[in-house]
């Protein structure tokens, strides 16, 4: 049910939007092509095995681990929120 202006479906475009958004970014983040023998980050040796499993890899296993527990901001606000407008 869209309310004021919003046409009938707005609130689910939106939400389709926001879902093919992180689909998008998902897939741009999966590495690709030739993978590195020695990690970006660190410059140890990157192990066969991970580089056969994982294409265009280019960190270790601790510094992926490093990089996947840091914390993900994305700048889109869909919601549009009064305090979003406020600032």
């Amino acid at each position: 049910m869209a309310t004021g202006w919003a046409p009938d479906g707005a609130v689910q475009d939106q939400i389709d939007d926001t879902v093919t958004d992180g689909v998008l970014r998902a897939r741009a983040a999966i590495p690709a092509g030739e993978g590195s023998t020695h990690c970006v980050e660190c410059g140890e040796p990157i192990p066969e095995a991970r580089r056969r499993a994982i294409g265009g890899v280019r960190t270790c296993v601790d510094c992926q681990a490093v990089r996947d527990s840091r914390p993900a901001s994305f700048g889109i606000n869909r919601r549009g929120s009064k305090d979003s407008q406020l600032k």
